[in-house]
């Protein structure tokens, strides 16, 4: 089962950054299709396959850190095509 998964990363911390592109450098060095912009992160691929590799590298993003919140929203399909019609 194909998935579009949409991610915001959000350390609770001053130095927030690094931690948030230490996030987005993990998910753009996999194998799945991956897309930005600037409030969150997309990323395209099989749920079992995704959601295996997102369960290690949120919890590494989240041991950095002592408060971090994810977003996370899962549609049922692949939308890494999708382009707006208007």
């Amino acid at each position: 089962m194909k998935v579009s998964i949409e991610l915001t990363f959000t350390p609770l911390k001053d130095d927030y950054e690094p931690h948030i592109i230490t996030f987005i450098k993990s998910l753009r060095a996999s194998k799945f299709t991956v897309l930005e912009n600037p409030l969150s992160t997309q990323i395209y691929g099989d749920y079992n396959k995704v959601m295996s590799f997102l369960q290690i590298e949120i919890e590494k993003a989240f041991s950095d850190l002592d408060t971090a919140v994810l977003q996370m929203k899962i549609v049922k399909t692949d939308r890494s095509d999708y382009e707006p019609h208007f």
